[in-house]
């Protein structure tokens, strides 16, 4: 009879727990929070209108460009305008670009440098000049990263939403990206396709592409950006342990990124070696990055000054600028904030940080530009570089010399040579442009100087000079791609003359009279 009672005692307070979690799950229903703000400032309501305007058609390509009816579009798949400034970018790339990257063997310098910022050409290019934009939240454990990717795109209760908790959750580095329909893509599969630009991540190794997840979904936002979400920083976490160069993957992302998120949250703002190392990463990105202190909500007023200053003094000693990084103070997750707290300071934080986004989506396509003029900036000074150390090795050798203690002689210690100032005195090259000495060390250890022509020997007859198609590209061809597609607006970024000069051509000294 007792164990009867027990039986009866104990259904009945099951029944009870469901019903009170229920109850709970339809209060949490009541309180998310209303996402309204986040369509209307990316411009995520007006895309159905926009699809209207072109003809009723609501499909986007990979730039989220509205795909009209065939007629009123290119072979791009977008409006005739802006894919036929894609298909000029990849033109002027391949044509005045490449073959300068190759004769010089640029890509292998950017192998030996410590940091040097975004480039291209270690893959599949074309995959990465046609991107769209990419969003890489980065920062400690359990942050708040995932739950942020989940409320910017809805994804609260849904299959495909990330997984979050208070211990540390997300150990992949995680894609998020539009598709026509919702699947999940590992990241073998990833890397072999080359329709993507991911391919380059196969040179990290098989264990870190079993770290590599892709999703994708029809999602608005996703027609217009992709999100990266990384696994969480663990200080007492050594490198080995995760079984792949965590901090080479990161630079990957980070080379990559058009907009990086660094977040933080109030009980997580002590700066470890990993996180020094992420931000030694970082320098030079400094105007795509943005500090989230997340979870703000948590703290009354007077502790979330002192949290705030707090991570500054964290931050200074690593963010070696005049003018820090903006930092955003909000919670950003599906639920509404805690009560007492200062919501519509939080609100006006989110709204800020949501129009930082939209202002990288609107301005993708002369980013892409901007970007592609920078890169091609470095492998001029590069080339022109190399062809100094040819040129001084021809003239400092003589029959009876040893041609390799020569040119270990001009390597290790270039200032003797006036290698580096010959190019400032010679051509319109800043001083803050040029790579580091140490690099040629390395780079001219695994190329011998005798697989290099001089410039003036890359010339010909029918294609021209190398530093004749590089120089006008960086001067003419690239500024005025930027303004056909803003006509009347002045090129962002691309006013300075410090490359190259603006005006006249600069003479061409390596060329053959």
């Amino acid at each position: 009879m007792k164990g009867i009672v027990s039986i009866c005692c104990f259904f009945s307070l099951l029944v009870l727990a469901l019903a009170e979690e229920e109850e709970v799950e339809d209060v949490l229903s009541h309180i998310l929070r209303d996402r309204s703000h986040i369509d209307e400032t990316l411009r995520l309501a007006s895309e159905e209108n926009a699809a209207e305007h072109y003809h009723g058609f609501k499909y986007f390509d990979s730039w989220g460009c509205p795909i009209p009816h065939l007629k009123y579009i290119d072979s791009w798949g977008c409006p005739k305008p802006l894919g036929a400034a894609i298909q000029k970018l990849r033109k002027i790339y391949h044509s005045a670009i490449k073959p300068m990257e190759q004769a010089y063997k640029y890509n292998e310098l950017r192998a030996h440098e410590i940091s040097g910022g975004r480039t291209l050409g270690d893959g599949n290019t074309d995959g990465e000049i046609t991107s769209k934009p990419m969003v890489l939240f980065l920062g400690p454990w359990s942050v708040g990263k995932s739950s942020m990717i989940n409320y910017l795109l809805g994804l609260k209760d849904s299959p495909y939403q990330l997984y979050t908790g208070a211990e540390p959750t997300t150990s992949e580095f995680t894609v998020i990206m539009h598709g026509e329909k919702t699947r999940s893509i590992e990241g073998i599969v990833m890397a072999a396709d080359s329709s993507r630009s991911f391919s380059p991540l196969e040179k990290f190794g098989q264990s870190f592409l079993e770290k590599l997840i892709g999703i994708e979904m029809p999602h608005k936002l996703l027609e217009r950006v992709t999100f990266v979400d990384t696994p969480g920083i663990i200080e007492n976490r050594k490198q080995q342990e995760r079984g792949y160069p965590f901090n080479d993957v990161c630079q990957w992302f980070i080379d990559r990124a058009d907009l990086i998120f660094v977040t933080f949250d109030p009980t997580k703002l002590d700066v470890g070696l990993e996180l020094e190392m992420l931000f030694r990463q970082l320098k030079g990105r400094e105007s795509q990055i943005r500090i989230i202190l997340n979870k703000a909500d948590n703290l009354a007023t007077q502790d979330l000054m002192r949290v705030y200053g707090a991570l500054f003094w964290s931050l200074a000693p690593l963010i070696n600028v005049t003018e820090p990084p903006r930092v955003y103070v909000s919670s950003f997750w599906p639920f509404d904030y805690a009560p007492d707290t200062s919501r519509e300071l939080f609100k006006r934080e989110e709204i800020s940080l949501l129009e930082d986004l939209n202002q990288v989506i609107e301005n993708r396509m002369e980013n892409k530009i901007a970007f592609i003029r920078q890169h091609a900036i470095r492998v001029r000074i590069h080339a022109l570089l190399v062809d100094r150390y040819v040129q001084t090795f021809k003239d400092k050798m003589s029959y009876f010399s040893d041609p390799d203690l020569v040119f270990k002689e001009i390597v290790d210690e270039p200032d003797k040579f006036f290698i580096f100032k010959s190019i400032l005195a010679k051509t319109n090259v800043s001083k803050f442009d040029l790579p580091n000495r140490e690099a040629y060390q390395d780079f001219f250890g695994v190329n011998p100087i005798g697989s290099f022509k001089s410039l003036s020997a890359q010339c010909s007859y029918s294609g021209g000079c190398l530093l004749d198609k590089i120089e006008k590209a960086i001067t003419s061809e690239l500024p005025g791609l930027l303004s056909s597609i803003n006509p009347g607006k002045a090129p962002p970024g691309l006013s300075s003359c410090e490359a190259t000069g603006c005006g006249d051509k600069p003479k061409n000294r390596y060329r053959k009279n």
